[in-house]
């Protein structure tokens, strides 16, 4: 399973150098606005050190981890939404991404020029968060005037959606977020056809200088260092290991990412493994155990019988035969709620 996250951010800010260094995939760089203008794509596999402890025990031939793809998207500006800056396409790129990353720069260097000419982290959110309001907005004002035509019919589901969209209209209006605003469980339904940008959770990646303290106070955040990322990832892994200790660095930033992609997404990983291939997948967290089935192939949804449950640490410790033996292996129905970290073994009928 793969899903995209959107990188986003003001021109100059160091987007497409912590692309370049999280998929080590070489793209334009060029210290001007606009430079990139299609997106560039770049899946990375999500690191995951239980795969080869798996993979070791089940004598597996293959190994296929999760897959996370960035879609980075040209610098933004003021009245991108308006088509400023070429705007209203970069808009359309993020779309169908399921969390959106902004890139906020907080390194101070005279020679890479500031859009804004100053640097000031809360101003460019705000301003990316604007254009991602207006982006939204325009959208709405579209359908709500046909909306408000079709509801004079009395028809209920039509005036449900007149409903969604003006209590949708106001908030954007105010400047409000379509994730802050607060919806029936009627209306929730009708947010997945309009795939608004504001709905989408977002985290702000702080580009940070070499070491530097006294942060802004922004969440949910990260801090990461484009320019040692991009030093990093031109290294092999042993060296970059070493340069990574030399910096201090516990995790790289790719690491330290995927970590808070996860939790913004609330997802969890669940393990198979065997002599074919041990492979982790990606669901909710909340997910049951027909459901996660049916993500492996959609026909074991349907015809799921039950899941045989070792826990990582129980089949890394005695292996799958000597869990069975000492009991540690669960035997789940439809109603288990899977959780991080389960090996499993989905029964499947005909």
């Amino acid at each position: 399973m793969s899903f995209k996250i959107g990188i986003v951010g003001l021109p100059n800010v160091g987007k497409s150098t912590l692309f370049k260094a999280l998929t080590k995939k070489q793209v334009d760089c060029a210290n001007y606005p606009f430079c990139t203008i299609d997106p560039n794509v770049g899946v990375v596999a999500v690191p995951d050190e239980r795969l080869e402890k798996l993979s070791q025990i089940s004598k597996s031939k293959k190994i296929v981890p999760t897959t996370i793809e960035f879609v980075d998207i040209a610098g933004l500006v003021r009245g991108a939404h308006k088509g400023e800056g070429l705007g209203n396409k970069f808009l359309s790129h993020i779309k169908e991404v399921k969390a959106i990353c902004e890139v906020v720069r907080v390194f101070e260097d005279k020679n890479i020029v500031h859009v804004s000419g100053k640097i000031d982290p809360k101003n460019d959110i705000e301003t990316i968060n604007l254009e991602l309001i207006c982006s939204d907005l325009q959208q709405i004002e579209k359908r709500y005037d046909a909306a408000r035509s079709q509801a004079k019919s009395g028809d209920k589901e039509k005036i449900i959606w007149l409903n969604f969209l003006e209590k949708l209209k106001n908030g954007l209006s105010r400047n409000i977020t379509a994730r802050n605003i607060e919806f029936t469980k009627e209306e929730k339904k009708f947010l997945k056809e309009l795939q608004l940008l504001t709905v989408k959770p977002i985290l702000y990646v702080l580009n940070t200088a070499e070491n530097q303290k006294n942060l802004p106070n922004i969440k949910p955040s990260i801090a990461i260092s484009a320019k040692i990322e991009s030093e990093l990832a031109e290294l092999p892994d042993k060296e970059a290991k070493t340069l990574m200790k030399e910096y201090g660095m516990q995790e790289s930033g790719l690491d330290k990412l995927i970590k808070a992609s996860y939790k913004l997404l609330n997802l969890i990983t669940f393990l198979t493994t065997g002599p074919d291939e041990t492979r982790a997948w990606t669901v909710s967290n909340g997910t049951k155990a027909p459901q996660a089935a049916g993500v492996i192939h959609s026909d074991f949804e349907k015809n799921f019988i039950r899941a045989e449950i070792i826990k990582y640490e129980n089949f890394v410790k005695y292996g799958e035969a000597g869990a069975k033996e000492k009991g540690l292996m669960r035997i789940e129905g439809k109603d288990y709620i899977m959780q991080d970290g389960d090996v499993v073994y989905f029964r499947i009928g005909k």
